[in-house]
């Protein structure tokens, strides 16, 4: 699924450039309407798959309409927010085995450029910040639409996935061939400012 934060600026530049100043600004995701989510999947040892997210994280991303490879984004995560809907286990990915909270208590996401793929696609290049290592990796993004909400505001919305392998990040724990990898999904609503 190649989508990415901020891919969808994509699609807003084809809109036309008469238009391009009413989509362009600063988007402030929406924290207060909970319109956003990032989960996660790794498959447990082969048998079965596990999902889970984190409850707490924000961000803005900036979009430029006419030059849509100018945009940016960037993402804070809570760590200790981890839920696989699990008390025990959620304690298990909170330690030194996992996520190490206590002394990394937050991910973080800052774009370094963004790559055009197509008209609502685009591949948002970044370096993650996990478990106190930064390493560069790829979002895949769709923009799933922008408008006029209810409320006054003007909103756009992207989805974004990456695959990152735990080991890259200092993950110490060894769950086997099968979950050497994990999939971040990232779901996006940005009221701009």
């Amino acid at each position: 699924m190649k989508k990415t934060l901020l891919a969808s600026a994509v699609s807003l530049a084809l809109v036309g450039a008469a238009h391009a100043d009413e989509h362009s600004g600063t988007y402030a995701f929406d924290t207060e309407g909970a319109h956003q989510f990032i989960t996660f999947e790794i498959s447990h040892l082969g048998f079965s798959t596990l999902y889970g997210r984190f409850n707490d994280f924000d961000g803005q991303f900036v979009y430029d309409a006419d030059n849509p490879e100018n945009s940016s984004v960037e993402v804070t995560i809570d760590t200790a927010s981890v839920d696989s809907n699990h008390g025990e286990r959620d304690k298990h990915l909170r330690s030194e085995d996992f996520l190490y909270v206590d002394e990394y208590p937050q991910a973080t996401f800052k774009s370094t450029r963004i790559e055009v793929e197509g008209d609502d696609e685009a591949d948002i290049v970044g370096e993650l910040t996990l478990r106190g290592v930064t390493r560069e990796v790829t979002l895949d993004a769709e923009m799933q639409g922008h408008g006029d909400d209810p409320w006054g505001g003007y909103r756009m919305g992207f989805d974004a996935e990456t695959e990152i392998k735990l080991a890259d990040f200092g993950i110490p724990t060894n769950l086997g061939k099968a979950s050497e990898t994990v999939t971040l999904e990232i779901s996006v609503e940005g009221i701009r400012q």
